[in-house]
């Protein structure tokens, strides 16, 4: 990782707290320039604090998405709920404000409409 200084200079970008802790997973910050069309490359059953998840993979980008149950839905609705028929379907994700245990916070979201246009490539 590049450290920065705090002091604005010509051709530089400034360091966010997200570039201090990277994750193998999306993140609602992730698609804070908008909507990501994505297409599914897999979904893995992963180990989450002794619970296992499903995670989809994109042949776009590295990251993850660790699905919960309002995203599986909406796969679902989109594709069937029969996961391995997902890989080479594409999705369009989307943070929005969600309540989360009494507070508002961002979260991904699986738009429940098939995308119409192609990928998109993702910076990261």
């Amino acid at each position: 990782m590049n450290s920065q200084s705090n002091s604005p200079g010509k051709g530089t970008r400034k360091m966010k707290i997200g570039d201090s802790f990277p994750s193998a997973y999306l993140k609602s910050q992730d698609l804070a320039d908008g909507d990501l069309i994505l297409t599914i490359n897999s979904v893995e059953a992963e180990e989450f604090q002794e619970k296992k998840k499903a995670v989809v993979y994109f042949e776009e980008n590295e990251k993850g998405l660790i699905l919960n149950r309002t995203n599986a839905n909406a796969i679902a609705q989109l594709y069937g709920d029969v996961i391995a028929d997902w890989p080479g379907e594409r999705i369009q994700l989307f943070a929005t404000q969600v309540d989360f245990r009494g507070n508002q916070t961002l979260a991904i979201r699986v738009r429940l409409k098939k995308p119409d246009k192609p990928p998109i490539e993702v910076p990261f």
